[in-house]
């Protein structure tokens, strides 16, 4: 065997441990997903949880030093944690370590546009996503929805596992080639390599997988799936420099807008439910940016 094709073949193995966008029977109804990665197994989720606690902790006590943690009494804490109360309930059948989980909702003052959910439901927004991207409810929604879907679907662990995979896998190729008579330090910089662009895709599909459960959760609880749209149409003005999708952990965003649209059939309905109206009274969904047309959606 040569030793391009050893490579490939590590490649390939270390693929196995993607989840695949099949139907799930346990979801009647709403989006339909694979199951979650077994590669999160290889890390301890836990463990993970209980470090990325202590993380948010620090993050906000240095936040509170700086006089830029938002106090309870602030807007846009009031804001996040309303939208945030109605997105959970949504949220705990995607993972049932979510109902211990100990959740938590703050803003940082900071010009960074950014949000995360860590494992465990420690949720954090800055306010420089807020006022550049001129956010709706609607699409602090959106975003909620898809950060804590990335916790939900433990996609932390699962990184976490893929890079201990990828490590072993590099270690026995480099033993491989040793003992083929092979240069070693090539070997391993070609395997090291081919899990380097791995780990790039996988990266986003699991973006891809925390935009498709965000939109589900976030219709559930009352938010324009729609929304999605417009935000990454906002984020499109934002970023024109991006690089390209395959150099990239995050698709890019004209892909992420086909496949919100591509599930719209999905959550729509939900969506129309939890507003008591039926899906031909939905009014377009309209941004509070110029420039984005109002968004429609027609079931067929």
């Amino acid at each position: 065997m040569k030793l391009s094709h050893t490579v490939l073949v590590f490649t390939s193995l270390f693929a196995l441990g993607e989840p695949a966008y099949a139907q799930n029977n346990a979801q009647q109804e709403g989006v339909k997903v694979g199951d979650m990665s077994i590669m999160r197994k290889l890390a301890p989720t836990g463990a993970l949880e209980g470090q990325a606690a202590t993380q948010y902790a620090q993050t906000m006590r240095a936040a509170e030093q700086k006089n830029a943690l938002g106090p309870a009494n602030h807007p846009q804490v009031i804001r996040l944690r309303a939208i945030a109360d109605k997105l959970i309930p949504h949220a705990l059948k995607w993972n049932e370590r979510a109902r211990q989980w100990k959740w938590e909702v703050n803003l940082i003052g900071s010009k960074q546009v950014n949000a995360y959910c860590m494992p465990g439901g420690k949720i954090a927004f800055y306010s420089g996503i807020l006022d550049t991207l001129k956010l709706t409810d609607d699409e602090v929604a959106m975003i909620m929805g898809h950060e804590i879907a990335h916790a939900l679907r433990e996609h932390g662990a699962e990184r976490a596992g893929k890079a201990v995979a990828a490590n072993i896998g590099v270690k026995l190729v480099e033993l491989w080639a040793g003992a083929k008579g092979y240069d070693p330090n090539l070997a391993g910089g070609l395997a090291g390599g081919a899990a380097k662009f791995g780990m790039l895709a996988f990266s986003r599909s699991d973006e891809t997988e925390a935009d498709i459960v965000g939109l589900d959760i976030a219709a559930r609880a009352g938010y324009d799936p729609r929304a999605g749209v417009a935000l990454w149409q906002k984020m499109g003005m934002l970023n024109k420099s991006a690089p390209p999708q395959w150099l990239s952990t995050h698709p890019a965003g004209t892909t992420r807008i086909a496949e919100i649209r591509n599930h719209f059939p999905e959550v729509m309905p939900l969506y129309a439910q939890a507003k008591g109206v039926s899906l031909s009274a939905l009014p377009p969904y309209q941004t509070n940016v110029n420039g984005i047309a109002p968004i429609v959606y027609s079931a067929k």
